[in-house]
This record gives structure tokens, sequence and C-alpha cells, in this order.
């Protein structure tokens, strides 16, 4: 069964919160995308919201049989 798509949507930032992101994302040695998804995560457990964690993707060849 594939993983339910991500949601996508516009998100408008300041030149130099986009910069900053870059920065830390290149840092981390990860997308932008992902950055702002830990970031988010981060904030949230920090405010005692709790997010499932969702399956990370399927790598390498599928087993025989599927």
């Amino acid at each position: 069964m594939p993983p339910a798509p991500k949601k996508a949507f516009p998100l408008r930032l300041d030149p130099a919160l986009y910069a900053a992101l870059e920065r830390a994302a290149a840092a981390d040695l990860r997308s932008v995308n992902a950055e702002v998804e830990v970031l988010l995560r981060e904030a949230l457990a920090r405010r005692g919201i709790k997010v499932a964690a969702s399956d990370p993707p399927r790598r390498g060849r599928p087993p025989k049989g599927e």
C-alpha cells in the first residue's frame, strides 16, 4: 500500500527567513522542505501537541510476491 501523499500548500516567507532556512537545512543535510517539517514538529512538541510519525518511505526492491 503506497503511503498517503503529502499535503502541498503555498507558503510565503520573508527572503531573509528563507535564506536562514536554507543555511539550517544545508547544515543538517536536509532539503528546505524537510527542515521546515522538522522545525514545525519541534515547535508543536514544545507546545505539548503530539504529531504521529509517518511511515518512512520504503527503499529498495519490493519483496517477491508484491
